[in-house]
């Protein structure tokens, strides 16, 4: 099947009374075309108790885990994201508005097929739903195809390093600066933002940490379940994008000089003559986030 015809979900046929879904068991899902040839008819009765075949993290009633899966000719790389006791005031907002999307996984989908129809670079999800009931118990589940070959920035900034020279360094970053800039301007001048925006949940493929690419479309974003809309509230929300984003960049390889390139690419230049203030701002933000987290490692 073409890629194109398998960019979007499909909403499988549902629906059932107020009753059913508050007293007995009902299911919502979504699914690329090809889901059931790599996953089985049956895929959404175990779905929640299949197996990863690696990478499994779990805590706090969710897990994570990489699950390959195979039909006659081609094999099929997911992440497996799993909620198994969300909160009983979502599962009551879903028996009451069953089209909602109140569960983390449904949001997620929502927000990834909106940033791929808009021409961010992420991963596509191919299958999505949630469980229900009785009584508004709530369960999730997301299916994301695997960035193949692709590494974290907080992973691959280092990795160039050591592979170039000081001079190609310099260049590769600056291309990715103008990049980053580009992506978080493309979100946040629509008053859309990201909430978990560190470098590690920015992607480029393996191969560029080896040579300086056209930056353009080869840097993708990951973890999309926080994003919002706040056409009010903007200014909070840019700084802690921003904020996010300046706490994490202080990992080996970026230096000053990377992070006043970041912040000129990003700022509109109409407005750089008004960015003392944002940046006084963002810098509170992100001394912030290192003490937290500092408070954290402490106390572990």
């Amino acid at each position: 099947m073409p890629r194109a015809e398998q960019s979007s979900l499909i909403e499988l046929p549902g629906g059932a009374s107020w009753w059913r879904r508050f007293s007995g068991h009902t299911r919502r899902l979504r699914q690329r075309p090809d889901w059931a040839q790599f996953a089985g008819a049956d895929w959404a009765d175990r779905i929640l108790e299949t197996r990863v075949t690696n990478d499994f993290h779990a805590k706090q009633g969710r897990s994570t885990g990489r699950l390959v899966l195979a039909n006659a000719d081609q094999t099929l790389a997911v992440y497996l994201k799993r909620h198994y006791r969300l909160p009983r005031w979502l599962g009551l907002l879903a028996t009451l508005w069953p089209g909602g999307d109140w569960s983390p996984a449904l949001r997620e989908s929502r927000h990834l097929q909106w940033a791929q129809a808009h021409g961010l670079p992420v991963p596509r999800a191919v299958a999505a739903g949630e469980y229900l009931g009785p009584f508004g118990k709530l369960q999730s589940f997301l299916a994301i195809e695997e960035l193949t070959g692709m590494l974290p920035l907080h992973q691959a900034i280092p990795l160039a390093g050591s592979q170039m020279d000081a001079p190609r360094f310099r260049q590769w970053k600056a291309g990715l600066a103008r990049e980053l800039a580009r992506l978080t301007r493309f979100l946040h001048e629509r008053r859309y933002f990201h909430k978990d925006l560190y470098l590690c949940h920015f992607y480029i493929p393996s191969a560029d940490t080896q040579t300086t690419p056209e930056w353009r479309g080869r840097v993708h974003m990951i973890d999309f379940h926080r994003l919002g809309h706040h056409p009010l509230t903007h200014a909070w929300w840019r700084l802690k994008d921003l904020g996010q984003l300046l706490y994490s960049s202080f990992t080996p390889g970026v230096d000053l000089r990377d992070r006043l390139r970041f912040w000129r690419y990003y700022l509109e230049p109409s407005r750089r003559r008004a960015a003392r203030w944002l940046t006084k701002l963002v810098r509170l933000k992100g001394d912030r986030y290192h003490r937290h987290n500092a408070k954290k490692k402490a106390a572990v």
